[in-house]
């Protein structure tokens, strides 16, 4: 997952009127910007792991394990990335995501 977005990597002052825009309510724009994060720091995680799975042997003990370079690099890219909620909320009020209300049950 190659993540382009401009999302700040710092705490920002939201509008509340801005957030609230798309949905109406501050509360369903909460829960749809949190289940993003959740999908956004899942891809990321797993992404990470591949990446350094590449680093890890099978015969590793704690002694024999080392880090080499690239693996600090890639550690430290991960770690320089926006936090996955304030990609997600950026998304959001982009108007980038897409979401849906679930169907009521059949009585």
């Amino acid at each position: 997952m190659a993540i382009k977005t401009n999302a700040s990597q710092s705490i920002v002052t939201r509008d509340l009127n801005k957030l609230t825009a798309p949905t109406g309510n501050i509360y369903e724009a909460i829960v749809i910007v949190s289940q993003r994060a959740k999908q956004i720091a899942t891809e990321l995680k797993e992404e990470l792991s591949n990446k350094l799975l590449d680093f890890s042997h099978s015969t590793d003990t704690l002694e024999e394990v080392y880090e080499n370079r690239e693996q600090i690099e890639i550690s430290r890219h991960y770690e320089r990335l926006p936090k996955a909620t304030n990609i997600a909320m950026e998304e959001f009020l982009d108007g980038r995501l897409v979401y849906k209300y679930p169907t009521p049950p059949a009585v």
